[in-house]
C-alpha cells in the first residue's frame, strides 16, 4: 500500500531472511531483501528504503563495507542502518557503530527487540508512521487528526494532497523525483502517469497558498519537487 515504510533486509541465510521479512511485513511494513552485500548496494540505489536491516557477515561485500559505502554517499547517508551480528565483543560493536551503523543488535536476538529498534529508527526518518505531528515553517500537520494548518488556519486538502505533503514534510529540502513521489504516495503496484504528480502538486500548492500565503514548494527543473 502507498505510504507504508520500506525496509531492506540484507541476510545471506535464507531461513533467517524469511523469518525477518515475515515479521517485518506483519508489522505493516513493505520489505525487499538481498542475500549479498553487492546486491544490497544496487537495491538501495534503485529503490531507496526507509531503514536497512543489515547482517555483518555477508558473501562478497561484508555488511561493514556496505554500511561504510552507504554512509559515505550523500544520497544514502541518512538511511538508518541496523546492524545484525553474532559478534558480541564490545570492540566489534564499536567498530560497527563507528562505520556509521545507527544501531547494533547481537545474535541471537528476539524479534520483538528488533521490531522495537526498527520503530525507533522509523520515528526518526518517517514520523508520520507513528502518528505524530509534523512542522515546517508555519505549516503544521496533525497526523492523528488528519488536519493541516498554516499560521493557525486550517487548510482543506484532499487525501492525495495530504499524503504528498506528508512526504515533503518528513524530509524538508529533499528533492523528490516524480517516480519517487509515485512510489511513496500512490504505491509501487499501481500504475499512474507521472503527469498525475504535477496535477496533484499543483492542487497542493493552491491549497497551501490559500489566504495569500507564499508557495513553499520548489520546482527543481529536470529533477522534481522539494519543500523549501
Amino acid at each position: 500500500m502507498a505510504g507504508e515504510p520500506l525496509v531492506l533486509v540484507v541476510e545471506d541465510e535464507p531461513a533467517q531472511r524469511e523469518v525477518l521479512a515475515y515479521n517485518i511485513q506483519a508489522e505493516g511494513y513493505q520489505v525487499i531483501s538481498a542475500q549479498a552485500g553487492d546486491e544490497a548496494l544496487v537495491l538501495v540505489r534503485e529503490t531507496p528504503p526507509d531503514v536497512i536491516v543489515l547482517d555483518w557477515m555477508l558473501p562478497n561485500v561484508s555488511g561493514i563495507e556496505v554500511c561504510r559505502q552507504l554512509k559515505m554517499s550523500t544520497e544514502t547517508a541518512r538511511i538508518p542502518v541496523i546492524m545484525l551480528s553474532a559478534r558480541s565483543e564490545e570492540v566489534d560493536k564499536i567498530r560497527g557503530l563507528e562505520t556509521g551503523a545507527d544501531d547494533y543488535i547481537t545474535k541471537p536476538y528476539s524479534v520483538a527487540e528488533l521490531l522495537a529498534r526498527l520503530r525507533t529508527q522509523l520515528r526518526r526518518v518517517r514520523p508520520a508512521t507513528v502518528g505524530e505531528r509534523l512542522e515546517y515553517d508555519d505549516i503544521l500537520m496533525d497526523l492523528a487528526e488528519h488536519r493541516v494548518y498554516r499560521q493557525g488556519e486550517r487548510l482543506n486538502l484532499g487525501p492525495t494532497e495530504f499524503r504528498l505533503l506528508t512526504a515533503f514534510m518528513e524530509r524538508p529540502g529533499r528533492v523528490w523525483s516524480r517516480e519517487q513521489l509515485l512510489d511513496r504516495v500512490w504505491g509501487r503496484d499501481i500504475y499512474v502517469d507521472s503527469r498525475t504528480v504535477d496535477v496533484h502538486v499543483g492542487r497542493l500548492r493552491k491549497a497551501l497558498k490559500a489566504g495569500d500565503h507564499g508557495d513553499p514548494i520548489r520546482t527543481v527543473r529536470g529533477s522534481g519537487y522539494a519543500l523549501g
